[in-house]
């Protein structure tokens, strides 16, 4: 029998905010929707921004003001605002005027009242020296300096990044503050976050989902395409040393990129089942994906949680990212613009996807998607969004460079939309799907990724199927970005609206548009316009991915024909029951009442608690059993 992946839950955090209950999209396309959404919008940035605190039916500012909502979002909307989406670095990351490169070791200092004389060992000498400093050479290795003021000031080396923006978490947001972190580096604190909004939202008690089915027929698929590069993590490890600091025991184990699949199966859902993570750069994302699809249809799994969590805005990324030529730079953005009066451009237009641009720019994000077989989500009323029937993955073939495109993305695209063409047909294709591009904002990507998505609309007969790239808003989220592009595309059956690459005032003469509408503006189409959309992802090294998905209405078609009327009523009664369990968390969450899941050191299991037999092992705790009357797939070979 048939099985459908469909989606019954999705949750995560990113630039724009919350992404259950389709908060981040409602931030991206905030002007077009109701002031009544409006308000839930910015209400629940006040709450995830730290702006305001809510108490007994009164907000609370940090003053200690006490404010009604309107009064609240009167004064604070557009502040709020401003701390979303793609903006200049903040220095809670670090100071990107200043970023430290090394500190030098001092070997003889000596003083006096009103100056400092050291003889220190460098590397260099920053290129502009503070006043009051003087440089007395010694040797090539020693140099002796003379300062007035401040020590710390003498004996650290910076540096001005030339890369100033990225699409960081709202402002003040802090993951770490929302359960027992223990010094987890930020990419998995972003991960108990994003699963545990995923899980909350769906409607459905884990409890009862895992009572469901049995242990082994749950699994997750989870990544990142970096790993944990910050100072608690990998990034620790390598630079402890160097700083003179201890390396500690966590520095490796939590840098590790399977980790938000581990935490996930550990501390949010405490799954027993079937695990992996695939790594493929910007096409990670859809790569686990693709596993969870692949199990759900051939019914080795029934429930898969899918996930990502990428936190790479760190200056050794920026700065790796920036040496290949990848990011845009202040100068390159002003540049652009012919601006020669200012020292920074706008910051919040630096990515600028098909457009004439200079670069992506780097973002952070941790996004989940629950996935069941159609047969599950009917049983226990799941809310539906949406199915992703198939993915496709294709690698690029001989290649000159590692980094550069190739011809994979054309095979991934080719299927897809092949497949898409069978389940909504050719007048479907053509006029009732629209396609998510992975529209990084550079140069080569928007002529390499512009030709892929024409040559093969062109091929199916297509004359202008629509396109818009999320990244202009959230940035480059690296390998949770399939994840982004997702769950703000299921915003758009939700309002109806296609949200515009805004940032982008004309194509760039070089895109190829024949066969394709690129979307340079929101607009509305309406809630059921569209059947199906494609998905797309083009990684370095020559990882791509397309991703199939279909409406929440074009599914509910399908199950209805696949299913009997008593089956379909009985869902809806369930249904009825999860849309407002879903709904009440939304709530909760706007008014800060909601936390993240996280079990640590509950119910563990060591061997000896488990019952075996030759037919069966028994989980406590689990409600049914792993079957271990395993059908011979082989018989035919023996």
């Amino acid at each position: 029998m048939a099985r459908l992946p469909v989606i019954v839950g999705f949750g995560g955090i990113n630039s724009a905010g919350r992404s259950s209950s389709h908060q981040a999209y409602r931030r991206i396309v905030i002007d077009m929707l109701p002031s009544s959404v409006q308000q839930e919008v910015l209400l629940d940035l006040a709450t995830l921004t730290n702006t305001a605190e809510h108490r007994n039916g009164i907000w609370y500012t940090d003053s200690g003001e006490q404010l009604d909502a309107n009064t609240l979002l009167a004064t604070f909307s557009d502040e709020i605002l401003t701390k979303t989406l793609i903006r200049r670095i903040h220095p809670s990351f670090f100071d990107v005027d200043n970023v430290v490169l090394h500190k030098s070791s001092v070997l003889s200092p000596s003083a006096t009242d009103d100056h400092i004389s050291f003889t220190i060992k460098t590397r260099s000498l920053p290129d502009k020296l503070p006043e009051n400093w003087t440089v007395l050479p010694l040797s090539n290795s020693l140099s002796e300096v003379t300062v007035e003021g401040n020590l710390e000031a003498l004996i650290k080396d910076t540096k001005e990044l030339s890369v100033k923006s990225a699409g960081q978490l709202p402002t003040g947001f802090d993951p770490s503050t929302m359960y027992q972190s223990r010094n987890h580096p930020r990419g998995l604190q972003m991960t108990v976050y994003g699963a545990s909004d995923a899980i909350n939202s769906s409607g459905i008690p884990w409890a009862k989902i895992r009572d469901s089915v049995s242990p082994d027929k749950v699994a997750v698929f989870a990544a990142n395409s970096i790993g944990q590069m910050d100072d608690l993590g990998f990034g620790g490890m390598l630079k402890s040393a160097l700083q003179g600091k201890r390396t500690t025991s966590k520095h490796l184990p939590l840098g590790y990129a399977q980790m938000p699949a581990d935490f996930v199966n550990a501390y949010v859902l405490g799954s027993a089942g079937v695990v992996g993570t695939s790594i493929g750069a910007c096409a990670t994302y859809f790569f686990n994906l693709e596993k969870a699809i692949a199990g759900i249809k051939s019914g080795e799994i029934r429930v898969a949680m899918v996930g990502g969590s990428d936190a790479p805005i760190t200056p050794e990324i920026i700065e790796g990212f920036r040496t290949m030529g990848a990011l845009a730079e202040d100068s390159a953005l002003l540049a652009l613009d012919s601006i020669k009066d200012q020292q920074e451009p706008d910051h919040t237009q630096s990515c600028r996807p098909f457009a004439n641009n200079c670069g992506f720019t780097i973002g952070e994000s941790s996004q989940w998607t629950l996935l069941m077989d159609d047969e599950l989500a009917l049983e226990l009323g799941a809310n539906i969004h949406g199915a992703i029937p198939a993915v496709y993955a294709f690698a690029d073939g001989h290649k000159k460079s590692i980094s550069a495109p190739g011809i994979g993305n054309y095979l991934t695209m080719g299927k897809a939309m092949a497949y898409l063409k069978n389940i909504i047909g050719e007048d479907g294709l053509h006029n009732r799907c629209f396609i998510q591009a992975h529209g990084t904002s550079t140069p080569q990507n928007r002529i390499t990724e512009s030709h892929v998505l024409s040559q093969v609309a062109k091929s199916f007969g297509a004359k202008n199927i629509p396109v818009t790239a999320v990244k202009a808003f959230l940035g480059h989220s690296q390998g949770t970005a399939g994840g982004d592009q997702l769950h703000i595309s299921l915003g758009v059956w939700e309002h109806g609206i296609l949200p515009g690459i805004t940032t982008t005032k004309s194509l760039a003469e070089d895109v190829h548009t024949e066969g394709l509408s690129f979307q340079l503006n929101h607009q509305e189409y309406g809630k059921e316009y569209f059947d199906g959309a494609l998905l797309n992802s083009k990684g370095f090294g020559g990882n791509n991915g397309t991703a199939v998905l279909l409406a929440p209405h074009k599914v509910m078609q399908m199950l209805t024909n696949k299913y009997s009327q008593e089956t379909m009523n009985r869902y809806f009664e369930l249904n009825n029951e999860t849309k407002e369990r879903s709904e009440m968390y939304n709530k909760q969450a706007i008014l800060g009442e909601s936390k993240p899941v996280y079990h640590f050191g509950q119910n563990v299991l060591t061997g000896e608690d488990l019952s075996i037999t030759k037919d069966k092992i028994r989980l406590p705790g689990y409600a049914i059993d792993v079957d271990l009357n395993i059908k011979n797939d082989l018989e035919e070979y023996l």
